[in-house]
């Protein structure tokens, strides 16, 4: 297994950053150092406003085949040794694992997963996480708590209905079937599917047409989106209109209307 320092690694090309889940010996299986790492990296990139685009991807065959298998034994024998004295040990465990790997949700930038591979269990909810997801068709992805003889976790039974509906997402998460990258993409799990190959430089490529937008207004819509599903028609409104307001003061939207007017490519500097 790789150092903690190199479970998740970071490569920047000018405005975007890939990380890349770093243990494909083991298919990139989630464990608390690599969520430690992951975590740490993503903290990093919240705080750095140069960043106009994020992607998420593993190394090898696999996006991420999940939990890693030792911890969820460890977590069952403890279970069975200690019924209900341990439960809420193994709560607050699970739900500290939960928060490293979701802190993509805290990026303030957009973010794309490329699933290059296998994306099962909370290996997938990771990739639900990101605002983005591009999928090789040879790809199974799926979410298999209950075949395991597990209640879902990493926001699977919150995020799956946003993404595909109640009445599916009840289906996959009542039978746990996996599903193919083609399949994934016809039902809304994905952005689009395309062979293994091509995933990664689609991602770039999509990332690149993101920087080139003004920034600014980027994270903003980011957090438009983040709120809508909860917000009334009238509050979102209000929101879009005071956040039309902010970038109505900066640099970029006259930049943005000069290059319109100039018939050339804007230039922004996110300010």
């Amino acid at each position: 297994m790789p150092q903690s320092d190199d479970l998740v690694l970071a490569e920047r090309h000018e405005d975007v950053v890939t990380l890349s889940f770093n243990d494909p010996d083991h298919l990139n299986a989630m464990n608390r150092a690599m969520g430690e790492a992951f975590a740490e990296r993503v903290t990093a990139l919240a705080l750095d406003t140069s960043v106009r685009a994020v992607i998420l991807t593993g190394c090898g065959r696999a996006f991420s085949a999940g939990g890693d298998m030792a911890m969820l034994q460890d977590q069952a024998a403890e279970g069975r040794s200690r019924p209900g004295l341990a439960r809420q040990a193994i709560r607050d465990r699970m739900r500290s694992f939960y928060t490293l790997f979701l802190a993509v949700r805290d990026l303030p930038c957009p973010t794309i997963a490329a699933l290059n591979g296998h994306a099962i269990g909370a290996g997938f909810c990771v990739a639900l996480a990101c605002d983005i997801r591009l999928v090789a068709n040879e790809a199974r992805l799926g979410l298999n708590f209950t075949r395991l003889g597990l209640h879902p976790g990493m926001a699977a039974t919150w995020t799956l209905p946003r993404l595909v509906g109640p009445a599916l997402a009840a289906e996959l998460l009542y039978t746990s079937r996996i599903v193919g990258g083609e399949e994934a993409a016809g039902i809304g799990l994905a952005n689009r599917a395309m062979p293994a190959q091509q995933v990664l430089p689609d991602a770039h490529a999509m990332a690149q047409e993101m920087a080139v937008c003004a920034p600014v207004a980027n994270r903003a819509v980011k957090r438009a989106l983040a709120r809508s599903q909860e917000a009334s028609l009238q509050d979102q409104l209000s929101f879009e209109a005071a956040e039309q307001a902010i970038t109505f003061e900066t640099e970029d939207v006259h930049e943005g209307l000069a290059a319109i007017q100039a018939r050339r490519e804007p230039r922004f500097r996110g300010r």
